[in-house]
């Protein structure tokens, strides 16, 4: 049986522009070409879609859980399949699962389970997050202070090691307590730095900019916010045009002003891009839950500990996108860039992920004229139907 196949009835968003009355041609797992309908061969099979439209799948580089499963739990390629199927009636085809400080036992879990998924090729997992435990006690937000620590030689041996089995491995770092010299070390290896969780002054966030950082974690929140005088973490990612960031468009981690200034001055050609910091809620009906021996509680979109300290987020891709096109006015057009080839081009996927292009990963998107998820297809393969 053939797998070539094409995809007819919708308007398609290849990332950059819209096409209509045409098919989007799918051969085997990649893009072959979004050809106009009159062109496409008479035997070939159509998929056919009532209107809608067709888009890039989305890519989420922060993802802490889903289905009801947190990867800090019991890191298992279990957890990361469960997560990664979680995401996929949301639209996110790609994502990094993400482990918040924990203990070093459950970190190398954590990097064993990567491992697996990666050799298992597990739908939707395209590497790793370890957000932590080498952060700012100072702007610890959720993370546990008991767990957060200095970055040891073996720690950096073990992030270089990691990284050599993962398609991606991101990390973020407080730079006040990871030193430039470890930095390039890690970037050197081929990991992907990013700066969070942070009191750094602008210069020291510049400083391991130059060591090679690429990015900052969750813009605004658990960093050194934007002065007068002291530009600190934020300043710093708005100014560089080599440090992109993401960003939690809920409505309750960043005001809305202040999402849209940023978006206004961030330097490129880095962008800012969307992100969930999604928990064990997403599909699921779940009220609570534990981290690190903590309750989290879900109420009204959010999700807190006892004290009112916001643990991660209640959010899913396709409400993100959602958020920035309806509430911050942006076109659609950048909403979907910013789910989908912003993040791609963060962790230097970008030449087969994030666009709907000959040769790209045929991970693809249908959304209905509310922008509600219809249908996800992952290396050509449907993974979610509604």
């Amino acid at each position: 049986m053939s797998t070539i196949y094409a995809l007819t009835g919708a308007e398609i968003f290849d990332g950059e522009t819209w096409h209509t009355d045409s098919g989007l041609v799918v051969d085997g797992d990649v893009i072959k070409s979004i050809t106009p309908l009159s062109n496409l061969p008479d035997d070939i099979r159509r998929v056919e879609l009532k209107s809608g439209k067709l888009v890039p799948g989305f890519i989420d580089v922060q993802v802490n859980g889903g289905g009801g499963v947190l990867l800090n739990d019991g890191p298992s390629i279990e957890a990361i399949r469960t997560i990664c199927d979680a995401h996929f009636a949301f639209g996110t085809t790609g994502l990094l699962p993400t482990l918040i400080t924990d203990t070093p036992e459950i970190t190398a879990a954590a990097i064993a389970a990567g491992k697996a998924a990666a050799q298992e090729k597990v739908a939707g997992f395209i590497g790793l997050h370890l957000e932590g435990p080498h952060l700012s006690l100072t702007h610890k937000g959720t993370h546990d202070p008991k767990l957060i620590r200095p970055m040891d030689d073996a720690d950096l041996l073990a992030i270089i090691e990691a990284v050599q089995e993962l398609p991606v491995l991101l990390t973020t770092v407080a730079p006040e307590t990871v030193s430039a010299e470890k930095i390039r070390a890690m970037v050197d290896a081929g990991v992907i730095v990013s700066l969070g969780h942070s009191g750094a002054s602008y210069e020291v966030a510049l400083a391991a900019k130059d060591a090679g950082a690429t990015m900052v974690t969750h813009l605004f929140n658990a960093m050194s916010q934007l002065g007068h005088r002291s530009p600190g973490v934020v300043g710093a990612v708005l100014e560089s045009g080599e440090l992109s960031a993401g960003l939690i468009a809920d409505g309750f981690h960043v005001d809305r002003a202040s999402m849209a200034i940023a978006l206004r001055a961030k330097q490129g050609p880095a962008k800012i891009f969307l992100v969930t910091d999604a928990m064990s809620t997403i599909g699921t009906d779940i009220s609570s839950f534990t981290l690190n021996g903590r309750r989290i509680t879900r109420a009204g979109g959010r999700l807190t500990l006892d004290d009112g300290t916001l643990a991660g987020a209640d959010l899913d891709m396709i409400s993100a996108v959602r958020f920035v096109h309806r509430e911050l006015g942006l076109s659609l057009d950048e909403a979907l860039r910013m789910a989908s080839l912003y993040p791609a081009e963060s962790i230097r996927i970008d030449h087969h992920y994030g666009r709907l292009a000959p040769g790209y990963i045929a991970n693809i998107v249908h959304l209905d004229e509310k922008l509600d998820v219809n249908h996800v297809w992952i290396g050509g393969d449907s993974h979610y139907a509604r």
